[in-house]
């Protein structure tokens, strides 16, 4: 589906923006396209660059201009009269004088360039806008998944505090029991209270976290979707870095729009160099005047005309000369500008295809390393039993179990959104991209 098409059918979606409630990756999309402060007013950007096409268009079209004037007039008129004897007279009249006038560009080619350029400046306003949409489904998408990776922090070190606290206990008992150690309840009681900080430092980021999306979608969110019970990455298609760099050349939104700033630029000279070529137009006047001047006063006329008029320009201080220098060096620049971004891009896809391949083997080994740490565990909790391992053993396994568990959670969130980042770099993020990454949620 195309992107625009989806994303302005996702604004129209009824969606009900009411107090905090649930929300899932979609709803949370949906809602930024609707309330989201910088994608509208990439909208309305959007919206005022349709125009520069329309305003280029209008120096090759006709123009109409029509003028009325009515003045009244007092002369002074010194004479003779009949008698051969000096006469000064003040005769007063009304002049009106109306007129309408056609005026159709036979050959101007200032008049071209500047649509050709008004062309290419509403598809750079365009491409810009397909890449703003891109960038606010990243936005979102990223603070969802922040959102998400606080929430799990937040559960993941309640957990670890809890079974602190658990163990806290037995170390007690044991104590009690004279079977324990001092130094078993001091190693738990420290661990616990690094936890505890640990706890209120997450619990802090996820406040934050939530404020940042909610500020995208417009709403107070109570409650996110997770991550299903299931998760299991996608292979890239393609599945080659020099498909995805081909795409970028191609698509990229911020390529596109700069190959149009290149050619805006380009036509900035053809429209300065005009200023020494001449300029046809075809006019036509429609005029209807009424004591026009003093010697018509009191008769009315009616003129029509039809014509072409040449306009040659010979010499305007050197100012034709200097304004295509000057532009000519700006079309350098915007090629250089093009170049860089480029190879920024080139970059960018290289980094984000890099670290779809890494996310998805870490995800593979964390998940290994997540089993064996719960292995670990158990196996420690029977050795302390049977006066193999000590207390120490068991805190530091647990720790390697919730340090395993929280890797994989910032791997697969990772993974998620590295490729939607290198979908954005090649061009091709689009709304269907969006729902896979939802479909990862329950």
């Amino acid at each position: 589906m195309n992107f625009k098409k989806a994303a302005a059918l996702a604004i129209c979606s009824a969606f009900a923006c009411g107090s905090a409630s649930a929300i899932n990756l979609m709803q949370a999309y949906e809602a930024a396209l609707k309330n989201d402060p910088t994608y509208r007013m990439a909208v309305h950007e959007r919206d005022a660059g349709k125009e520069y096409k329309v305003i280029g268009r209008a120096g090759l079209l006709p123009s109409v201009t029509a003028q009325y004037n009515a003045s009244k007039v007092r002369s002074d008129v010194e004479g003779t009269n009949v008698f051969g004897q000096p006469s000064l007279t003040h005769p007063e009249y009304i002049s009106r004088v109306a007129n309408v006038q056609l005026r159709q560009s036979i050959f101007n080619l200032d008049a071209l360039a500047r649509y050709k350029q008004g062309v290419a400046q509403t598809k750079a306003s365009d491409a810009f806008f397909d890449g703003r949409t891109q960038e606010t489904a990243l936005r979102v998408v990223s603070a969802y998944l922040e959102a998400l990776l606080a929430a799990e922090q937040v559960s993941l070190t309640k957990a670890q505090r809890d079974t602190l606290v658990e163990q806290r206990k037995v170390n007690d008992r044991l104590f009690a029991g004279g079977e324990g150690t001092k130094t078993d309840m001091l190693e738990t009681q420290a661990r616990l209270d690094v936890a505890e900080a640990n706890l209120l430092e997450a619990m802090d980021i996820e406040a934050t976290a939530r404020a940042t999306l909610a500020g995208i979608v417009g709403r107070d969110i109570d409650v996110l979707d997770g991550l299903g019970a299931t998760f299991k990455p996608r292979p890239i298609s393609p599945n080659n870095l020099e498909s995805w760099r081909e795409l970028a050349l191609k698509n990229n939104a911020d390529l596109v729009s700069q190959g149009y700033a290149v050619e805006i630029a380009r036509q900035e000279i053809n429209k300065n160099r005009a200023g020494h070529a001449p300029r046809l137009d075809f006019v036509g006047t429609y005029a209807k005047n009424s004591s026009e001047t003093l010697n018509t006063r009191g008769e009315d006329s009616t003129v029509r005309s039809l014509g072409i008029q040449l306009v040659v320009p010979i010499y305007q201080g050197g100012a034709v000369n200097a304004s295509t220098r000057q532009a000519a060096a700006n079309l350098e620049r915007a090629r250089a500008d093009l170049d860089a971004r480029t190879d920024k891009a080139m970059v960018e896809v290289r980094k984000q295809f890099t670290s779809v391949s890494t996310s998805m083997a870490r995800i593979e080994a964390l998940d290994k390393a997540i089993e064996s740490g719960k292995l670990l565990v158990k196996a420690t909790e029977q050795s302390i039993k049977g006066g193999v391992r000590i207390n120490l053993d068991l805190l530091n396994a647990q720790q390697q179990l919730y340090s395993s568990q929280r890797d994989m959670a910032q791997a697969r969130f990772t993974y998620l959104l590295a490729n939607l980042r290198l979908r954005s770099s090649a061009g091709t993020l689009g709304y269907s991209d969006v729902q896979e990454v939802a479909a990862y949620f329950r």
